[in-house]
C-alpha cells in the first residue's frame, strides 16, 4: 500500500496496546481506559508554523508529547508534529482528525482540508493533522538508507535466478539496516494501535470528548482501529479509499496487483484517445506494445545511464493512482519513447523516491508500520509463487509490489495479530465510506467488506472511477455527501445488499493540455497508497 502525495508527486492491526499490552480479544474499554489513565498529557503550546503552506491557511503548530511506549507511561517520550487549523464559522461542530495515508506519510499538511467541503460546513470545525509517529516534523524520525531508491536498479521482474538473487538480498539487506538505525527504539512501537492512542492522547490535550475522524487510504485503516480502541470517543467517521481490516496487509498488497493492471490498462486507453497528441498508438494495444518496446530498450540501455525498467515503472505508476495525472504521465512517456527525452520520466520517479537526508523515511515507516502491524509470511516460497502466478495476469506491478514490501519477510521486529475490527460500540455514529469502484490502491471490495462490518454505515460509490482516494477534488455529488454528513450526521439512505448506498460519477479524467501549453500536475489533491 505504497503511498504518495501531490506535493511528492504522488492507504494495521493490534500490535502493541495501550497502557498495558491488550490482546485482540479484550474490549476496547479495557485499553480506553488503561491508556486514559496511563499518561498525563499536556496542552500542546500552540505557534507558528514553518511550513509556508500550512501559514497561508491559517494553521498553528506545535508538538504533542507522548510516551514511546504506550505500556510504559513513565517511561520516555517522543515527540510529535501537530497542526490545526481553527473554525472560522458558526456553529462551531467539534474537530476532526485526519490522516492522509500511507502508512509512513507525513499528515500535519491536511490540516487544511476544511475549506474543500462544500458549503462551508469544513469551516465550523477545527481540523487537526499529525506527522505520525516516527515521520516528518516529528522527533525522532525513521531512516535506514536514504540512498535505496537511487538509478538504474536491478529489473523488478527476475528473468533470472541472478536477479532474483539480486533483489533478494537487498530487500534483506534494508531490514537489516533497519534494525540497526539510529531511531532503531521506534521499531516496537509504531503499530496502527500506538498512533490511534497517540490519537486519543491529542483528543484529551484538546479538552474534546469526541471527535471525527477523516482517514484517506490507509488513514481508513486507522479510523477503524481508533474506531474500535475508542469507540466512545467517534463523533463521526469518513473513510475515503477503505482498507478491508480483514486483508492487511500481506494479502492487501497481491489484491493490489491486478487492480493495478486494470488502472494501467485505463491509461493506456486513455492515451490512445489521442494519437495526435502523444503519436504512441491509437489503440490500448498498441500503446502498450509500444511501453513494452521501451521497457526492453532501457533494460538493453538505461536512459541517461539512469531510467531503467524500473524507474519508468515507478513514474509511470502514478497514472494508476488518479487520473489527474494523466496528461503529466502521458507527457513523459511520449518524450522518452519518441524522442529520448527522459527528464520527465527522472522527474515523476524522484518525486516518489527523493534524495537527501533521510530520503527513505516515508518508505522506512511505512514498512516498520505494515511489517509489525500484522503476521507476514516468512517462507520466500510463498512470496516467489503468489507473485510468479499474480504476475501472469498482471505483469505491471505484481513483482515491484513484491520488492516494496518484502522486508517484511525478515523484519527485525516481529508483527502480532491484526486488530479485530468489529464495529461494536458505534450505534449512533455516523459513519460514511467513499470510493471509486476501480480503485486500485484500495480496491472497493474492502469498502463493501467494511461496509458489511459497520452496518450502520453508508458508502458513496464514484461508479467506473480509476481513482484512489479523490474525496474533496470537486465531484458535487461525492462531496456534498460529506458536507451533509459533517453538518448533521446525515448519511444516504441504507440500501439492502452488498452494494453502494449512493452512485455518483467519477472523477472526470482531463483532456490533454493545448498545444504549447505547460503540462504540470494539479495543485489540489488528497493522499493515496500503493
Amino acid at each position: 500500500m505504497r503511498s504518495k502525495t501531490v506535493a511528492a508527486a504522488v492507504a494495521g492491526t493490534l500490535a502493541a496496546a495501550l497502557a498495558t499490552i491488550v490482546p485482540a480479544t479484550v474490549p476496547a474499554a479495557v485499553g480506553e481506559t488503561a491508556a486514559a489513565a496511563a499518561f498525563q498529557v499536556q496542552p500542546v503550546a500552540w505557534g507558528r508554523c514553518a511550513d509556508k503552506s500550512l501559514r497561508s491557511a491559517g494553521a498553528e503548530c506545535g508538538t504533542l508529547t507522548v510516551p514511546l511506549d504506550h505500556a510504559d507511561p513513565a517511561g520516555p517520550t517522543i515527540g510529535l508534529a501537530v497542526a490545526r487549523v481553527l473554525h472560522t464559522k458558526q456553529p462551531y461542530r467539534g474537530a476532526v482528525f485526519t490522516n492522509p495515508g500511507g502508512p509512513g506519510s507525513d499528515g500535519t499538511w491536511v490540516a487544511s482540508y476544511g475549506q474543500y467541503v462544500p458549503r462551508q460546513v469544513g469551516l465550523t470545525y477545527d481540523w487537526y493533522g499529525i506527522d505520525p509517529r516516527g515521520t516528518g516534523a516529528s522527533d525522532p524520525i525513521l531512516t535506514c538508507d536514504s540512498s535505496y531508491f537511487g538509478w538504474d536498479r536491478p529489473d523488478y521482474v527476475p528473468a533470472t535466478a541472478k536477479a532474483m538473487k539480486q533483489w533478494r538480498t537487498r530487500t534483506e539487506r534494508y531490514a537489516q539496516d533497519c534494525g540497526k538505525a539510529k531511531a532503531r527504539r521506534l521499531l516496537d512501537h509504531v503499530r496502527t494501535t500506538d498512533t490511534a492512542a497517540d490519537f486519543d492522547l491529542l483528543r484529551q490535550a484538546i479538552g474534546l470528548e469526541k471527535v471525527t475522524i477523516f482517514g484517506f487510504s490507509y488513514g481508513t485503516y486507522l479510523a477503524q482501529v481508533y474506531a474500535t480502541l475508542f469507540p466512545g470517543h467517534v463523533q463521526a467517521l469518513v473513510m475515503d479509499g477503505v482498507v478491508d481490516p480483514d486483508r492487511v496487509f500481506y494479502r492487501s498488497n497481491l489484491d493490489q496487483d491486478p487492480a493495478f493492471q486494470k488502472s494501467f490498462d485505463a491509461f493506456l486507453t486513455w492515451v490512445a484517445k489521442y494519437p495526435r497528441t502523444y503519436h504512441l498508438g491509437a489503440s490500448r494495444t498498441a500503446v502498450e506494445k509500444r511501453y513494452r518496446q521501451l521497457r526492453q530498450q532501457l533494460a538493453r540501455k538505461p536512459a541517461g545511464g539512469k531510467v531503467g525498467p524500473d524507474e519508468l515503472d515507478d513514474a509511470l505508476l502514478n497514472a494508476g493512482y488518479f487520473n489527474g495525472y494523466y496528461p503529466y504521465v502521458a507527457d513523459a512517456f511520449a518524450a522518452l519513447a519518441n524522442k529520448g527525452r527522459a527528464a520527465g520520466i527522472k522527474a515523476l520517479y524522484r518525486s516518489s523516491n527523493p534524495t537527501g537526508k533521510a530520503a527513505d523515511n516515508g518508505y522506512a515507516m511505512y514498512l516498520a508500520t505494515e511489517c509489525t502491524d500484522a503476521v507476514w509470511p516468512t517462507a520466500w516460497q510463498t512470496w516467489r509463487k503468489d507473485s510468479e502466478r499474480l504476475h501472469r495476469k498482471a505483469p505491471f506491478l505484481t513483482w515491484a509490489n513484491n520488492w516494496f514490501n518484502a522486508p517484511c519477510r525478515t523484519w527485525p521486529v516481529k508483527g502480532t495479530q491484526r486488530v479485530q475490527v468489529t464495529g461494536a460500540g458505534l450505534d449512533g455514529v455516523p459513519i460514511l465510506l467513499l470510493s471509486e469502484t476501480h480503485d486500485a490502491a484500495t480496491p472497493y471490495a474492502g469498502a463493501l467488506a467494511v461496509r458489511r462490518i459497520f452496518p450502520g454505515a453508508s458508502l458513496v460509490a464514484g461508479v467506473g472511477g480509476y481513482s484512489h482516494a479523490v474525496s474533496l477534488s470537486g465531484v458535487a455529488c461525492t462531496d456534498n455527501a460529506i458536507a451533509d454528513v459533517l453538518a448533521s450526521g446525515a448519511l444516504p439512505r441504507r440500501k439492502a445488499g452488498n452494494g453502494a448506498d449512493k452512485e455518483c460519477r467519477p472523477l472526470a479524467a482531463p483532456k490533454p493540455p493545448k498545444k504549447g501549453a505547460r503540462v504540470a500536475p494539479p495543485p489540489h489533491r488528497a493522499w493515496w497508497g500503493r
